[in-house]
C-alpha cells in the first residue's frame, strides 16, 4: 500500500472516498444572517439531516463550509463564526460518525483548524497553502509555514490538511509560469496531506487531464473539488477523493436543499466506476 492509499484508508477506511458538502446557513455576523433569522439549532437540524442523507446514499465523508457567509472575509473570521461552526460540526459528528472536514471561507485556514479541533473533525480544506493568487476577496498569500506551526502549537497534528491548488474563483496570472503539477509538488514539499484540483468556479468541473497529471506526479492523495456529476465522475478515476456540493442540490444549485435522489444517483455512479479502485 502506497502513502496515498495509507492516508485515505486511515482517514476514510477505503482507498477512495466520496465526500458530501454541508453548506451551513448564514452565520452570526454575516450580511445574510439577519434576513435569514435562522437559529443555530435550526442550522444544526438541517446539517444533521443532510449528513444522514449522505451516509444513507453511501458517502464516505462529510465537510462543513460557511458558503452562505458571502461576501467573504479574507484570511480571518470572527470568533462568532468559529464558535457556530464548531457547535454545528460537533452535532454532525455526534449524529453521523463519518470522517468530517472543515473549510472556513475565505482562506481562514487557522480558524478551520480551530473548528476541526473543537468539533472532532478529521481534516481541513485550505486555500492559499502555497503560491499567492488573486481571489474575489483580494490577494491571498501562501501560509503553509504559519499554518502548520499553528496546527502543531494547538496540538492538532492529527488533523489532515488538504490544500486547493490553482483554486477556483481566482486569477493565477502572477504564477502563470508555474503549472499545476509544479504547484502540487510545492504543496507536497510544504507537507500538505493532500491536494485538491477544481474547475474555474463552483459547479464547474476540473480538467481530467490536470487531475491525471497531478495524480501521477505526487505521492499524497488527490481530490477533485468541483463540478462532479453522475455523467462525468468516471473521468476522474485517478483521483483518490471526490468532494461534491452543487450537483446533489435541487436543480444543481448550491443554495438549495439537498436532493435525496440526486445524492443517491451520484453515489451509485461513484460505486459503479470503481469506488475501491
Amino acid at each position: 500500500m502506497n502513502s496515498r492509499q495509507q492516508i485515505m484508508s486511515a482517514l476514510f477506511a477505503t482507498p477512495r472516498a466520496l465526500v458530501g458538502m454541508l453548506h451551513v446557513g448564514p452565520l452570526p455576523g454575516s450580511p445574510g444572517h439577519r434576513g435569514a433569522a435562522t437559529s443555530i439549532d435550526e442550522q444544526i437540524a438541517r446539517a444533521v439531516s443532510e449528513a444522514e442523507t449522505y451516509r444513507s446514499a453511501g458517502f464516505q465523508g462529510l465537510m462543513i463550509e460557511n458558503m452562505f457567509d458571502r461576501p467573504y472575509l479574507m484570511s480571518h473570521v470572527g470568533p462568532e463564526v468559529v464558535a457556530a461552526m464548531a457547535v454545528i460540526g460537533r452535532e454532525v459528528r455526534r449524529a453521523v460518525p463519518l470522517p468530517l472536514g472543515v473549510q472556513v471561507l475565505a482562506a481562514a485556514n487557522e480558524e478551520a483548524i480551530a473548528v476541526a479541533l473543537a468539533c472532532g473533525a478529521s481534516f481541513v480544506r485550505v486555500e492559499g497553502f502555497v503560491f499567492a493568487h488573486v481571489a474575489d476577496e483580494g490577494l491571498v498569500e501562501a501560509d503553509a509555514g504559519p499554518l502548520l506551526r499553528y496546527r502543531a502549537a494547538v496540538g492538532a497534528e492529527h488533523i489532515r490538511v488538504f490544500a486547493d491548488i490553482k483554486k477556483k474563483h481566482s486569477s493565477h496570472a502572477i504564477t502563470a509560469d508555474v503549472d499545476i503539477v509544479e504547484t502540487a509538488h510545492a504543496a507536497e514539499f510544504a507537507l500538505a496531506d493532500g491536494v485538491i484540483v477544481t474547475g474555474t468556479s463552483t459547479g464547474r468541473p476540473a480538467r481530467p487531464a490536470e487531475v491525471n497529471a497531478v495524480a501521477s506526479a505526487v505521492g499524497i492523495p488527490v481530490f477533485v473539488g468541483s463540478g462532479l456529476t453522475p455523467e462525468n465522475i468516471a473521468e476522474f478515476a485517478s483521483a483518490d477523493g471526490l468532494i461534491v456540493g452543487s450537483s446533489v442540490k435541487r436543480q444543481g444549485d448550491w443554495r438549495q436543499p439537498l436532493d435525496t435522489t440526486a445524492t443517491k444517483r451520484l453515489a451509485d455512479a461513484f460505486h459503479a466506476c470503481g469506488s475501491n479502485r
